[in-house]
């Protein structure tokens, strides 16, 4: 699969490229996909839910009435669970989430989400973005012309572009991470990816393992 080398002007420079087939045109593994999104989403949480038990609020333990002879049930402390205020059944306990996935999946669904984008034709190649200081109203005006100022976009650049970075980390719609960092669900929660041309190689490095 060719595609058109961009200027960030979004004019043609006259050179193509042609993607590896064995990444950007490979058969789709929904199920890699799955697993891979649900370990990213799961990694991501924090886990620190916590419900107080009987024995950590706080309340008087003094029995509340005597054991027999009021035609009610037995109580011995506010702090159960059946008064207001008491503890709580089983309730939700500091936990990691997080679980570990086989590196050939995990590889097997990054694959699996770029040939998604390449089959949509939502992927867009530029020449490397070089900027001299971050400016949120540059990256606007590139997005512009490239005609993606109103999607959900991905760039992704060959090595670590602090200017761009810095740049789109207040663009509610874009995203800026490099090569090395890529993952399945940046990937496809992104209507269209911008990939440097100083990317490609990184990410046939990495994926051809």
């Amino acid at each position: 699969m060719e595609l058109e080398i961009k200027q960030r002007n979004g004019q043609a420079t006259g050179r193509k490229v042609t993607l590896n087939s064995e990444i950007f045109a490979a058969t789709p593994n929904d199920h890699a996909i799955w697993l891979d999104v649900k370990s990213i989403m799961a990694n991501a949480r924090q886990g620190t839910h916590k419900s107080k038990q009987r024995n950590e609020v706080s309340g008087t333990t003094k029995k509340l009435k005597r054991q027999k002879g009021t035609g009610g049930a037995r109580a011995g402390s506010m702090k159960s669970p059946l008064f207001v205020g008491g503890g709580r059944v089983f309730g939700p306990q500091p936990r990691d989430y997080s679980f570990k996935l086989n590196k050939k999946v995990k590889r097997l669904a990054r694959i699996s989400a770029l040939s998604y984008k390449a089959k949509d034709n939502n992927i867009t190649i530029v020449e490397n973005v070089t900027m001299e200081a971050p400016k949120t109203s540059e990256v606007v005006n590139i997005l512009k012309q490239l005609e993606l100022a109103n999607k959900k976009v991905l760039v992704v650049t060959g090595d670590t572009n602090k200017n761009l970075f810095l740049s789109s980390r207040n663009l509610q719609r874009s995203k800026v991470l490099s090569a090395s960092e890529i993952n399945t669900y940046d990937i496809l929660n992104a209507q269209n990816l911008v990939l440097e041309e100083g990317a490609l190689p990184v990410i046939e490095k990495i994926l051809n393992k």
